[in-house]
């Protein structure tokens, strides 16, 4: 179940800490990380992590693999907690439970996919907003009426019962989960650009590097 809002003014979020989900594997990219493909001057984790620190107590990169090609970041690099299990639900889980060991203090973790990096400024306040004014614990964000389940705002409350969804038939689906516990759906505008673009083919790159040249994108 969920319910659909337009947030208003944002909160503050100060125990939210940051998960970028960068364990895809960009087979419609030809491999590789697509997390470190060129965006402009810079790489999409770049253009993420910037986006990212003004709103989270912490980041953390959610990734399996060689932690190393990351290091130039000077983030920590969680793999996935659960065996024969991957997608997001995997690297979510993995970052509750680094959260509830190293920031005890903390009450929430931000999902983001690796592959939106012209996130809002204001993502984690906007979805911490909506969980107070709503009957549901989970936060999602939306543009142009599309519910985009992998950024959203997750209580480390459900850590458990993400465990118990993640031993079912259904444990990759993020939407699923959001579903059986409830989840309102944060809106933003899509002018003059999709916050949410996500970049899934050499296409799509080449579209976000025309949106950061055409100087519509502010950092």
């Amino acid at each position: 179940m969920h319910i659909s809002v337009v947030a208003g003014h944002p909160a503050q979020a100060p125990q939210i800490i940051a998960v970028i989900l960068a364990g895809g594997q960009a087979r419609r990219m030809g491999g590789g990380d697509k997390a470190l493909r060129m965006l402009g001057q810079t790489t999409l984790l770049e253009c993420l992590v910037a986006r990212l620190r003004p709103q989270c107590a912490a980041i953390v990169i959610s990734a399996n693999g060689d932690p190393r090609r990351f290091e130039a970041y000077d983030l920590p690099v969680i793999p996935d907690s659960t065996e024969d299990a991957s997608g997001p639900l995997a690297g979510i889980l993995a970052g509750m439970h680094w959260t509830a060991t190293e920031h005890p203090d903390a009450t929430h973790i931000l999902s983001v996919t690796a592959d939106t990096p012209f996130i809002p400024d204001n993502l984690a306040s906007r979805l911490a907003s909506g969980t107070q004014n709503a009957p549901h614990p989970i936060a999602c964000a939306s543009s142009a009426t599309r519910i985009h389940p992998p950024v959203a705002l997750w209580p480390l409350a459900l850590k458990d019962a993400l465990k118990a969804f993640m031993a079912g038939e259904d444990r990759k689906s993020v939407q699923n989960f959001a579903s059986r516990h409830g989840f309102v759906a944060i809106n933003w505008p899509i002018i003059p650009y999709d916050p949410f673009f996500n970049i899934n083919t050499p296409e799509d790159l080449e579209k976000a590097n025309e949106l950061v040249l055409s100087g519509l994108i502010i950092d």
